[in-house]
């Protein structure tokens, strides 16, 4: 069995007992999420596609951790120029464990 939810302007496939990292929800850890946006669920081999969210349908989970991902450099020059620019960025995540999906 798994779903389709969206979350945080993308999509993810889920299963129950799946870890995965979305965007920041600004959740503390241990705290219970539900996912009302499912655009799919397969249960028993049966697709079940919603137009665009499935009536009824849901994804449990609970928060794991939040933190932020490693840290991206952006580096940019001109040559020949003597311009030269460096920006570092870390992208806040939100790490969740899918308990159930109520379908």
């Amino acid at each position: 069995m798994y779903a389709i939810i969206k979350t945080g302007g993308k999509q993810y496939k889920v299963s129950e007992g799946d870890v995965i990292d979305v965007e920041k929800l600004g959740l503390e850890a241990g705290a219970e999420y539900t996912f009302d946006e499912v655009l799919a669920v397969s249960k028993d081999g049966e697709l079940s596609v919603g137009a665009p969210c499935v009536s009824g349908a849901t994804v449990s989970a609970k928060v794991v951790e939040e933190g932020k991902h490693k840290k991206v450099i952006v580096y940019k020059y001109k040559a020949k120029k003597g311009f030269h620019k460096k920006k570092g960025h870390r992208q806040p995540f939100t790490k969740l464990e899918i308990q159930k999906i109520n379908a």
